[in-house]
């Protein structure tokens, strides 16, 4: 089963957490400009995916595209070429 994704805002990321069954956690990293400020910072945010077949692990560097709502906090899935 694929589970349709909108490629609007794909996601690059590092899986942290493979322990939950058809779900990972993966940490999102960006390096963004402070509005006021202007001073470049670090910001990291971590997203819970689908991934039905269980064939990414924790390490793995993955794509995660939105797509509708799994469970009360996994709207992400992870997107395979």
């Amino acid at each position: 089963m694929t589970i349709p994704t909108t490629h609007t805002k794909t996601l690059k990321g590092t899986v942290v957490s493979d322990a939950m069954s058809k779900t990972v956690v993966v940490l999102v990293r960006r390096y963004v400009k402070h509005q006021r400020y202007g001073k470049f910072m670090n910001v990291s945010k971590r997203y819970k995916a689908h991934d039905p077949e269980g064939r990414v692990h924790k390490g793995d560097t993955v794509t995660i595209a939105p797509c509708r709502p799994i469970s009360k906090g996994k709207d992400f899935a992870v997107v395979f070429e």
